[in-house]
């Protein structure tokens, strides 16, 4: 191991004491040494930072900038023990950084998406397991991560209960479901433990192979199966873009929010508890889907509009 590998298991510890997963991060700045160390290198250089950052072709000016900004924040670290190191200038590359508006899914998208799924091998486990994912995600709200996260006793089907455990923030929560969802959850459970008696892993969710399924694969097979059903265009790979397994989650949450503002419900009364239903940090967070999705900021608006006075139904929000 160099120094400068030694350097950056450092870095990472450090920062992972602090409360940060760092998962895409250490993979990048893993693939910046070894390029580094390529090049007969020994520290890290301006130079030898772009050249990195520019290494995928065809990405989005945010995503370069991000990367960039991941080798900076490991150069400023680094040059304190190292003065040879070269920080890269802030906003060297700079790009606004646009949060994706989300595509909020209807109902028969979603059934069209687990249709799919469940189509790729027909009585397998395969297909099960990216419907049942796509079902989960629905259904809760949940990050695709936590859902990917979850181990079998993660999810009390008994009481209708998942327990996240480390999320975002090295948080942990408990997300309560509907017995619908439970049917399913069940259903799904008996299919894996028939076809997969001795799994390698405790997940809840696996694959054929009885190994966890990693993000990256949910990703991408998400992304065909929104080609299949029409949602993304049939292109190369690296072109075009379209709705993600995240924007799940902004369904939930959108489709909630939507729900109390028909109903009459006070929204800013309900939305610390769904953003602790959804684990964010603050309500703040949960506020950014209002002003996200046009119809949500319409009804809003008409809300403010309103006059005040008149019974507000409660309602249920899981």
């Amino acid at each position: 191991m160099t120094d400068l590998h030694a350097a950056l298991s450092e870095y990472l510890h450090t920062r992972r004491t602090l409360g940060t997963q760092l998962k895409w991060p250490e993979s990048c700045l893993r693939q910046f040494v070894e390029l580094v160390i390529a090049q007969g290198g020994d520290v890290v250089t301006t130079a030898l930072a772009l050249r990195w950052t520019f290494q995928p072709i065809g990405l989005q000016p945010a995503t370069y900038a991000r990367r960039l900004g991941l080798v900076r924040a490991f150069a400023c670290w680094l040059h304190a023990s190292d003065p040879r190191t070269e920080i890269p200038p802030p906003r060297l590359l700079p790009a606004p950084h646009r949060r994706p508006t989300p595509h909020i899914y209807s109902h028969d998208e979603i059934l069209a998406l687990m249709a799919a799924a469940s189509q790729r091998d027909g009585d397998g486990l395969q297909g099960a397991t990216f419907a049942t994912l796509i079902g989960l995600l629905a259904a809760t709200g949940l990050r695709p991560g936590e859902a990917l996260k979850l181990d079998v006793d993660d999810v009390d089907l008994r009481d209708h209960v998942l327990t996240i455990q480390g999320s975002k923030g090295g948080k942990s929560r408990l997300v309560p479901f509907t017995p619908s969802t439970g049917v399913a959850l069940a259903q799904y459970a008996e299919r894996r433990d028939r076809l997969v008696p001795n799994p390698s892993t405790p997940a809840f969710l696996v694959t054929a192979n009885g190994t966890r399924v990693p993000g990256d694969r949910a990703r991408r097979t998400f992304a065909r199966l929104c080609q299949h059903v029409g949602l993304r265009p049939r292109q190369p790979k690296r072109s075009g873009r379209g709705p993600r397994l995240q924007d799940l989650r902004h369904t939930f949450a959108t489709h909630q929010l939507i729900a109390w503002y028909r109903a009459g419900v006070d929204v800013n009364r309900q939305l610390p508890q769904l953003a602790t239903y959804l684990g964010h940090g603050s309500p703040s967070e949960t506020y950014w889907y209002i002003q996200a999705v046009p119809e949500l900021l319409a009804l809003a608006s008409e809300r403010v509009m309103a006059p005040e006075g008149g019974d507000r139904p409660s309602m249920p929000w899981t």
